[in-house]
C-alpha cells in the first residue's frame, strides 16, 4: 500500500518475466513525504487513474514504451480509455521488480548501498524520480535549493538567477533519488552511478522525459491548462529497455496552473505551508538529514490539521474537472474546469 494509491499484485515478476500490477488509486492524499493526511479527497483516485490512463495511451501513440496495460472497468474486464463507459480508478499495468537500496550510517551520517544496480539488471524499477521544469512558479523547490546553495545556476543549465513565476527558453531536466527514507535531489553523474545506467541510457532517459514533457503540455493545453513541471518514473523491462513506469500526467505527478493560478496538489501545500505543523515536518527532516536519522516523522510533535471544508470541496471539483477538460469527456458530473477556477480564485481573494 502506498500513501495514496495501492498495489494489487495479479502475477508475481520473476528475475527475468515482468509480472502484472494493478493500482487502485485512492482518495487519500499526501503532501511533504508525510503519507496519508487527515482529509480524503472525493472522486480524487479515479480521476488521477483516468488522467494517467489517457496520458499513457497518447504516449503510446508516438512510440514510447510504457508498463500501461489498460484499465479495469467495472465488470473487471481490461479495457482502453475510449471503451470505458464510466469512471474507474483502476489500472492495470506490467509489473517490474523493486530493488530497495539498503539504509547504514556511517560517520554518523544516514548513506545507502546501491550495489545491486548494474548495467547488467534487468526488468526492474529504476530508484530515481526524473523531473521537467518548464517554468518555475512560485513554490518551486529550485528556489529553495538556489538559496541554500544546494545546487548552482550552472548545474540547472541556467544563464541568470530565475524569477518566481518565470518560464524557461527551454526546459530544466532534474533527478533526485526515490527509494530512500526522504527523497534527495542529486547530479545526473550521481544518479548514473546509482543506478548503474550506462552513458547511452542516461540519454535515453534525458529524450524519453522530453518526450513525456511535450506530450503532458499538448494534453494540458487542450484544457487550458500550462505544464509548468512533472516527474516521472522509469524502469526496465525484462529486455532492458526503457519503459515509462508508475502514472504520469496527473494532478499529484505534475504541477499545472490555469491562468496563473496552481492547479494541483500544490493548492494543498499552500494551505499547509502556513500551519506549524509544516514548519515541524521542514526542522524534522534537516534535523534527521544532519543526525543521520532515517525516521525523520518521529521529530515531528503535532499531527497535521484538516483542510478548510470550502477548500476541500473546491480541491475534489479541481481533480474531476481538470480529468473532464484534459480527456475531453465528461466523466464526472462537477461544473467546468473554468468555473472551478473562478471560484477558487473568489476564495483565494477572500482571505487575502
Amino acid at each position: 500500500m502506498g500513501s495514496v494509491k495501492d498495489l494489487e499484485v495479479v502475477k508475481k515478476p520473476t528475475k527475468t518475466r515482468m509480472g502484472v500490477g494493478r493500482f487502485h488509486f485512492s482518495d487519500r492524499y499526501s503532501v511533504f513525504d508525510w503519507g496519508e493526511m487527515p482529509d480524503h479527497i472525493d472522486g480524487k483516485g479515479a480521476a488521477l487513474c483516468l488522467m494517467g490512463a489517457y496520458c499513457f495511451e497518447r504516449l503510446e501513440e508516438k512510440g514510447v514504451r510504457t508498463h500501461y496495460r489498460g484499465l479495469v472497468d467495472e465488470r473487471g474486464k481490461l479495457v482502453g480509455f475510449d471503451e470505458l463507459e464510466k469512471p474507474t480508478g483502476v489500472l492495470e499495468f506490467h509489473l517490474v521488480n523493486v530493488y530497495k537500496p539498503k539504509a547504514y550510517v556511517e560517520g554518523g551520517k544516514l548513506k545507502y548501498d546501491y550495489s545491486v544496480y548494474t548495467p547488467k539488471l534487468k526488468n526492474f524499477l529504476i530508484p530515481l524520480e526524473i523531473i521537467y521544469r518548464n517554468g518555475l512558479p512560485e513554490g518551486s523547490s529550485v528556489f529553495k535549493r538556489l538559496e541554500q546553495g544546494l545546487v548552482t545556476l550552472e548545474e540547472l543549465g541556467l544563464d541568470h538567477y530565475p524569477k518566481p513565476g518565470e518560464r524557461l527558453a527551454k526546459p530544466i531536466f532534474d533527478v533526485s533519488t526515490k527509494l530512500e527514507e526522504g527523497d534527495r535531489y542529486i547530479t545526473w553523474r550521481e544518479a548514473q552511478q546509482l543506478a548503474g545506467l550506462t552513458d547511452s541510457e542516461v540519454e535515453e532517459v534525458k529524450s524519453v522525459l522530453l518526450k513525456v514533457d511535450e506530450t503532458i503540455t499538448e494534453v494540458a493545453s487542450k484544457a487550458g491548462l500550462v505544464n509548468e513541471d512533472g516527474k516521472i518514473e522509469l524502469a526496465f523491462d525484462d529486455k532492458r529497455r526503457l519503459m515509462v513506469a508508475d502514472v504520469v500526467g496527473t494532478l499529484d505527478e505534475c504541477r499545472f496552473t490555469y491562468q496563473g493560478l496552481h492547479v494541483s496538489k500544490e493548492v494543498a501545500r499552500i494551505y499547509y505551508r502556513q500551519t506549524e505543523w509544516a514548519k515541524q515536518v521542514e526542522e524534522a527532516k534537516r534535523k534527521a538529514r544532519e543526525q543521520g536519522l532515517e525516521n525523520w516523522k518521529s521529530l515531528v510533535k503535532v499531527q497535521p490539521p484538516k483542510l478548510d471544508p470550502a477548500l476541500k470541496t473546491l480541491i475534489c471539483e479541481m481533480y474531476m474537472a481538470t480529468a473532464n477538460a484534459m480527456t475531453n469527456r465528461k466523466l464526472f458530473d462537477v461544473p467546468s474546469l473554468a468555473e472551478t477556477m473562478k471560484k477558487y480564485e473568489e476564495y483565494i481573494g477572500e482571505r487575502m
